[in-house]
């Protein structure tokens, strides 16, 4: 594994602007990284990244099938109890799917490490599943890369598929409808690309701010033109839903989420002790523990709230006694404790692995890169080649 740097494409902001890459820039600071890129060996994807996914997924897969059983871990997850039947319900019906993100430490030199999943509202589509191919092709063309690289990527290829899929097989609503947060640039810019890639799939979609989602006098989900919502895609937080106004009309058939309910347990980082208390020394994973109210944080360790995205409010003490601290909105919920395992570091950039699941199968990755230890929402998308 190593940082190369490489000559950016002259006209790439332009291309970006033309193809709805609207965020490639996030308040005056490049989010989009083109001025290097990752280069692994085919080895190292397929036996550190893609094999330690797939064995990831199984054993988050099985836990599920624990956690719906076990009022005792519905409660340890601090999952509300009002909505237990409706997780589990979902889970039993088998509701589809789509997609997820699980991030790895990984220097090329060893197992993959587990630091969390992201499988209810992860971001970084887009640009690991399109822009950076196109990166990959167009300097390929230019003879910046080596003839032959190749890049881990078949994400776009398994979304359209398991798309189409579940629309042949009838487990789609027509029309779909996808959400995201009214003023997120980047949320709609990722609801956007998985709604072409349903609509080249052949499926009939709609686009609703999450904001305009109403409610009928018959309790049916609906849109700002009182269309009844019958499958929706939301890039918003199944936590989020289950507390708020219209949370009690979420139980029952009357819609259907992808992501699913049953994805409230993968997405919680309560899922880490639970991991580890079944899977003491995996290889891929990190030990973790409840974080004990009031306890002090020990060197060696990460304390992350069981609800926090992009870096928020993660507390990093490592064994020579640094301590840092991420600011953010999740500084009143449960926390988890896992062991520190630190990201590598190439040139002053620490790099983080995200490695995405496309209907349960090992499809792809983006790597994204901090100036600090804690991967946050100002970190830069850096794109990756495979150089045999």
């Amino acid at each position: 594994m190593r940082r190369i740097p490489i000559v950016p494409r002259a006209d790439w902001q332009a291309q970006a602007g033309r193809l709805g890459f609207h965020f490639h820039t996030i308040d005056g600071e490049p989010y989009w990284d083109e001025s290097a890129y990752y280069a692994f060996t085919l080895r190292q994807v397929e036996d550190d990244i893609e094999a330690a996914t797939d064995a990831v997924h199984g054993m988050a897969m099985a836990l599920v099938e624990d956690v719906v059983g076990s009022e005792e871990l519905l409660a340890r997850l601090a999952i509300p109890a009002s909505h237990w039947d409706w997780i589990r319900d979902s889970w039993q019906r088998q509701d589809p799917h789509l997609y997820g993100r699980m991030d790895f430490a990984y220097d090329g030199s060893g197992p993959a490490k587990l630091y969390e999943l992201n499988y209810d509202t992860p971001t970084s589509l887009y640009e690991a599943a399109y822009f950076q191919w196109l990166w990959l092709e167009q300097q390929l063309a230019a003879g910046q890369l080596p003839a032959g690289a190749d890049q881990y990527n078949r994400i776009q290829e398994h979304l359209c598929e398991a798309l189409a899929t579940l629309a042949q097989q009838q487990r789609l609503a027509s029309p779909m409808h996808f959400s995201a947060v009214r003023d997120s640039i980047e949320d709609r810019g990722t609801v956007r690309y998985l709604q072409d890639c349903a609509e080249q799939a052949g499926i009939e979609t709609r686009y609703v701010a999450i904001e305009d989602i109403g409610i009928s006098a018959e309790g049916w989900f609906t849109d700002q033109q009182d269309y009844v919502i019958r499958t929706l895609f939301k890039l918003y937080p199944l936590e989020f839903m289950m507390v708020e106004t219209f949370g009690a009309n979420l139980d029952g058939e009357r819609i259907q989420l992808l992501e699913p309910a049953w994805k409230a347990i993968l997405s919680n980082k309560g899922i880490l002790p639970l991991l580890w208390e079944r899977h003491p020394h995996h290889p891929n994973l990190l030990e973790a523990r409840f974080d004990d109210a009031g306890a002090a944080l020990p060197r060696g360790w990460v304390r992350k709230p069981m609800h926090s995205r992009e870096g928020a409010n993660i507390e990093l003490f490592t064994a020579d006694g640094t301590r840092l601290k991420s600011d953010g909105p999740y500084d009143d919920g449960p926390t988890v404790l896992q062991a520190h395992h630190p990201l590598p570091v190439f040139d002053g950039h620490y790099p983080l692995v995200g490695s995405w699941v496309i209907a349960g199968q090992a499809a792809g990755m983006g790597l994204r890169e901090d100036a600090t230890p804690i991967t946050r929402d100002t970190s830069r998308f850096v794109p990756h080649a495979i150089l045999d």
